[in-house]
This record gives C-alpha cells, structure tokens and sequence, in this order.
C-alpha cells in the first residue's frame, strides 16, 4: 500500500517543534514577529504563479505551509485553558468543518448546479455563520460587510467590498465617487469587476508592462551609449516611442 498523500505534513510538524527547541531564532518567535513573513510569503507565491514557474511553486507553498505551522507549534506552547492555545490539528479540523459546512452540495443534501448556485448557497451559510457568532458574542446585528479583512491591499479590499455588497442586495449604481479621495479609483475597480475583469490582477499586469517597457527603453539608450538616468525628457519620449508594442 502506498504512502498517504499528506504524510509529509506530519516530518514537518516535528521538524518545527525541534526548531522551537533546539534554534535561537526560531524559539524567540511570537505571531507578532511572524506576521509579516506570512504575507511576504503569501506575495512570493502569487509571483509565482504571475510568472507561471510552476518547478518553483512547492517551495514557494512550503513557505506558505510553514508559517501555518509556525504559528501552530507558538500557540501549542500556550497553557491548557488559555484561549489563544491550538494546535496544528485544531487548525486542520477548523478548516476541514468550514469546507464541509459550507459545501452542503458536495457533502450533504443541497443541490447547485453551477458556480453561481455555489456561490449563493455559499453567501448566504456566511451570514447564517456571522448571525449566530455575533449572537453568540452579544455584539448585536451583523453587517454585510463583517469578516472582510482591512489590512489586505486597498484595491483587493475595494472589490471584496464591492463584490460583497452587491451579492448581497446593495445596487451596484450606488458604488460610485463620492467626492474623498481615492473616490476615483474605487469606481475605476467597480468598473473593471463590472466588466468581469479582476482589478487587481489587471493592476499588476499593468504594472509589470509598465516595468518592462521602462526596462526596454534603459537597454534602447543604453544601446546607444546613454545612460539612462542621464537622459532629458525629450530623450525619454523618443527612446519610450521607439520601445512600444
């Protein structure tokens, strides 16, 4: 019989805990501390993908992974009633109750015939969620807009904004510049998910075309013995015409 697709997971859990043991470094970590490597990591893997160097993806979730599981062995060390305290498998069971709670369809009798049913059945086992936490919490009435995460980036916080208002009644022409700024571009991001396009992977195209026809234009002057920080701005337009599409 063959190995268990996820049997590596375990080496790895026990390679974290003799790291919390054995590495300065490693031990002295809080989630404070690794915060920001798990979004660096996050980052890293999206270039990735960007840059489709799938032979490069594994390393790049193996990061992704540990961070998981980085945390999970700080919040083990906690003490027995601590509420911050889990472990590694109590974040698997939460993420493995969450995909079979909230797909009835797969794992039990709610039919959806396609995506948007999915996502309808999925919108609307959210909010029955926030309900119930929120009247467990005693915090009052929910929002629509409650879970959707500020610290993410201003244009994927934007859409998510968007996108979830929308799906849940808001009319979409009551999305629009309200004058503040940054108004602008909130509609530009309307915009771009109303033609089905998602702005911030858009954005970041636009960016690296932006970065490479900067690039192309250094090597254009750079051909002709000019570098290209020295260049006026007359000799930036010729060399930018030059290197368009």
């Amino acid at each position: 019989m063959g190995e268990v697709p996820g049997h590596r997971v375990l080496r790895l859990v026990e390679v974290m805990d003799t790291l919390r043991r054995e590495c300065p470094w490693d031990r002295e970590q809080t989630h404070e501390s690794l915060a920001k490597y798990l979004v660096q990591e996050a980052y890293e893997t999206l270039e990735t993908i960007e840059e489709g160097d799938y032979a490069t993806l594994p390393e790049e979730l193996g990061d992704v992974l540990l961070q998981v599981v980085f945390h999970s062995a700080v919040a083990a060390e906690r003490p027995e009633g601590d509420p911050g305290r889990f472990t590694v498998d109590d974040v698997a069971d939460a993420i493995v109750d969450k995909m079979t709670r909230r797909h009835p369809h797969v794992f039990g009798g709610v039919d959806a015939a396609d995506p948007d049913a999915v996502k309808a059945n999925w919108e609307t086992i959210k909010a029955a969620e926030r309900a119930a936490a929120a009247e467990a919490s005693g915090t009052g009435p929910t929002s629509v807009l409650d879970g959707v995460p500020f610290a993410q980036p201003a244009v994927l916080l934007a859409d998510e904004l968007q996108r979830r208002a929308v799906r849940n009644g808001v009319p979409a022409d009551l999305i629009d510049d309200d004058g503040g700024a940054g108004g602008g571009l909130f509609t530009e991001v309307a915009g771009e998910r109303a033609a089905g396009h998602d702005a911030e992977t858009d954005l970041r195209s636009a960016a690296r075309r932006f970065d490479a026809r900067v690039r192309r234009t250094e090597a254009a002057a750079r051909a002709d013995g000019h570098e290209p920080r020295e260049l006026d701005e007359g000799q930036w337009r010729t060399y930018w015409a030059r290197t368009g599409d």
